[in-house]
């Protein structure tokens, strides 16, 4: 049985880090913190070995483009980008079971 009543959606966030990963932690926990602010954030699951993982679940793809849109979000992820990642990907789906 779900945690929340479906639907709602899963962003699937996965990622593989470069060497260079000064401030990525520090970061990571600021989003958790700024994430769990957000309207219509569910909760979240991750993990990181090789490879990272992480789910965050929401109640509506508004939410969703909300925390994208977010200006602290969207910092982290350009830092992300030219700093931490060798590659991601993100994947939205709709939970519906």
């Amino acid at each position: 049985m779900s945690k929340w009543p479906t639907p709602y959606y899963a962003v699937i966030f996965t990622s593989i880090l470069n060497e260079n990963i000064e401030g990525y932690n520090e970061m990571t926990n600021h989003m958790m913190q700024l994430v769990h602010q957000q309207r219509g954030f569910l909760g979240v699951d991750s993990a990181r070995d090789k490879i990272g993982i992480t789910v965050s679940y929401w109640s509506s793809l508004e939410a969703i483009d909300n925390w994208r849109a977010n200006p602290q979000h969207q910092s982290a992820k350009c830092l992300g980008i030219a700093k931490w990642y060798d590659s991601f990907s993100l994947k939205i789906c709709k939970v519906i079971s």
